[in-house]
């Protein structure tokens, strides 16, 4: 990580709430912002702050997502999220972020990060699924769930 990576960095993301964003199980006329999609821009938003200040080989992945979906958003109607670093401690960043659609609030909250070398995680995720593959071999040795 570089030293620049302080607390007071923020950005700003503009993004368009598309059909693949929505929620469907309420038919057409109630196609509103999805929430897991929101959570998903805002993980996006906020890595892509952290981004720049990274040493090369370092990405982040997210631990925590805390949030208020206080509005809904119709289908195409755009959206603007605010994030900014909250905390640094070590490794892990805590980030606020607050959120609106062209009329209102639609959230607020915070979403922590955490900082990975990428070969080191790889290495990481290879190992687990090499244990599970081992273990799926041996399924049929288990006790049955109670």
């Amino acid at each position: 990580m570089k030293p620049s990576l302080q607390p007071g960095l923020a950005a700003t993301t503009g993004l368009e709430v598309d059909r693949a964003r929505t929620i469907d199980f309420m038919g057409d006329e109630a196609r509103v912002y999805a929430t897991p999609m929101l959570v998903r821009d805002i993980e996006v938003a906020c890595r892509e702050l952290l981004l720049p200040h990274l040493d090369p080989g370092e990405d982040s992945v997210g631990t925590r997502v805390e949030i208020d979906h206080i509005g809904a958003t119709l289908l195409g109607m755009t959206v603007t999220l605010a994030v900014r670093v909250a905390e640094v401690d070590g490794r892990a960043v805590v980030f606020e972020v607050e959120g609106r659609d062209d009329v209102e609030p639609i959230v607020r909250g915070r979403h922590a990060r955490f900082v990975v070398d990428v070969a080191k995680t790889a290495q990481r995720l290879a190992a687990k699924a090499a244990k599970a593959r081992r273990t799926a071999g041996h399924a049929g040795l288990a006790a049955p769930a109670a």
